[in-house]
């Protein structure tokens, strides 16, 4: 039988195969198994060509054993986000990303929702924690006026020891913390710490990391993009299974909660810009095929020179993302207590979606890098004996977008179908530039003003339009028939903190 023409090989191998109302197969068109999707038809219909050819080129790399699309997806670079790729022989800086462990959190709060109904109250929130934690690329603590200024010595410090119960204390973070962090320190290739600090000071001696200095100030900012602060509302759900974990995670009913979305800042995209870079010319010079012709995909074999710098680098961006996102919550609650003294917080989880971390999948060590993805372990998974979520499974924290609220779910024993792993969020259904091109910016605004939600921007930034995501309540509906989570608790937004600056500009 003569080889089918290109543009109808492409048709079949980008069709998807419906396994239940909320799972489907996506072929490869190969002998290697098709890949796992998760969403209802209406979010499968969200999946366009570029996207599900991203999908495909990511199984087909070398030593890929398991490629899960997520109900979030949409392109990426190399990778879709939206996807977890497992290999146990090899790691993928593309389906990590620049952003080195862009992750959430979520504080919980004492005080009643009652007491942030006054849009007087929170627009001084506003300020005090604006004062205190910028937004925009190139801001750090420099440029706020009650800033928490990182010294160069501890930067190098937290760098290589993560949440450590010394870096805590000397950012002011209470060292409990620690114990609700998905990962709150990362090791070296070696399992070492000393193998980031030879790394560091390698980079350091070599002009690796330019602007380490001004970088290092970024700790405790948003950044810019889709990055965020939410002042929340926690609406617990009416079932025993919701109100179970709400008490062990510490969720309050009807209570304030803080929710942030941001990463490794600067040095993450520094880290992980250079790996791509060494990569590809190192593809360049070996001569080997680039899967699906991506560069965006260029890989290590485990146990290369080349695999353990790039576990060391994600390593240290990782450490500072971690200390990024604690960091925040301290100064969030400071400026909560300023505004209304009193006031008291507890962080409820810190989990990553930009990652990759060794884990079982399917009785076999291997590496699970989550791209806009998010670890999904339930009830009973051996990876939580010991902790306190060992009896619920840990928090899974999803952003929506401010109107349509963000979700707290936990997994369920279904879970392992998608590698224990859910969506990270909403996930893009316009493009930036398509957003910023048809979105009215009169309506964006006036729909912020009907919900009563408040912002730190003078024009809220077109290209983060709740219309530039997916339908948040379908892609949670998949999550759910799909057997992987149930939801605890939605969160609904009274304030957002974005990027004002480029929302001006």
């Amino acid at each position: 039988m003569p080889p089918l023409p290109e543009a109808e090989r492409n048709f079949i191998i980008h069709t998807l195969i419906p396994t239940s109302e909320a799972t489907a197969i996506l072929p490869t068109g190969t002998q290697t198994p098709p890949i796992t999707v998760i969403g209802t038809d209406a979010i499968r219909q969200t999946f366009d060509e570029g996207c599900l050819q991203q999908a495909v080129n990511s199984r087909l790399a070398p030593g890929v054993t398991d490629l899960v699309l997520n109900p979030d997806a949409h392109v990426g670079y190399g990778a879709p986000i939206g996807c977890v790729l497992v290999s146990p022989t090899h790691v993928y800086p593309g389906p990590v990303g620049v952003d080195i462990k862009c992750s959430m959190s979520l504080l919980q709060l004492s005080l009643p929702a009652d007491q942030i109904v006054d849009r007087f109250t929170r627009r001084a929130l506003i300020n005090a924690i604006c004062e205190r934690t910028p937004t925009g690329t190139g801001r750090g603590q420099r440029h706020v006026k009650k800033s928490r200024i990182v010294s160069e010595q501890l930067g190098k410090q937290l760098l290589v020891e993560g949440a450590s119960e010394s870096v805590c204390q000397q950012l002011g973070i209470p060292a409990e913390w620690a114990r609700r962090c998905e990962d709150a320190q990362h090791f070296g290739h070696d399992g070492t710490t000393s193998a980031l600090g030879e790394r560091l000071q390698t980079h350091l001696d070599s002009g690796g990391l330019p602007t380490f200095e001004r970088q290092i100030h970024q700790l405790g900012s948003y950044g810019g993009g889709n990055h965020f602060g939410e002042c929340e509302v926690v609406q617990v759900e009416d079932h025993d299974r919701a109100r179970q974990a709400a008490d062990v995670f510490g969720l309050k009913d009807q209570h304030v909660a803080f929710l942030s979305h941001c990463g490794s800042r600067g040095i993450g995209h520094t880290l992980a810009s250079g790996q791509f870079k060494t990569l590809q010319r190192k593809f360049e010079s070996w001569n080997i095929p680039l899967p699906g012709q991506d560069r965006e995909l260029v890989y290590a074999p485990l146990g290369t020179p080349e695999a353990n710098a790039y576990l060391d680098d994600m390593a240290l961006g990782a450490n500072f993302a971690t200390l990024n996102h604690l960091l925040i919550n301290a100064l969030v609650l400071e400026a909560f207590q300023e505004v209304i003294p009193g006031v008291t917080g507890q962080l409820v989880y810190f989990i990553s979606h930009n990652i990759v971390r060794q884990e079982v999948v399917n009785n076999r060590l291997s590496w699970v890098h989550r791209k806009g993805a998010t670890r999904a372990f339930p009830a009973g998974h051996h990876a939580l004996k010991g902790t306190m979520y060992e009896s619920t499974g840990h928090p899974i924290l999803l952003p929506g977008n401010p109107q349509a609220g963000s979700s707290v779910m936990v997994a369920e024993q279904g879970a392992a179908l998608s590698c224990y792993s859910v969506n990270h969020g909403a996930g893009r259904v316009l493009g930036r530039k398509r957003a910023i091109r048809e979105l009215d910016q009169q309506s964006i605004d006036q729909s912020f003003d009907n919900e009563d939600i408040l912002t730190n921007c003078r024009l809220y930034p077109k290209d983060e339009a709740p219309a530039a995501y997916k339908n948040f309540d379908e892609v949670i509906e998949s999550v759910k028939m799909a057997g992987l989570a149930t939801e605890v608790a939605r969160l609904k937004a009274r304030f957002v903190i974005k990027d004002g600056d480029k929302a001006d500009d």
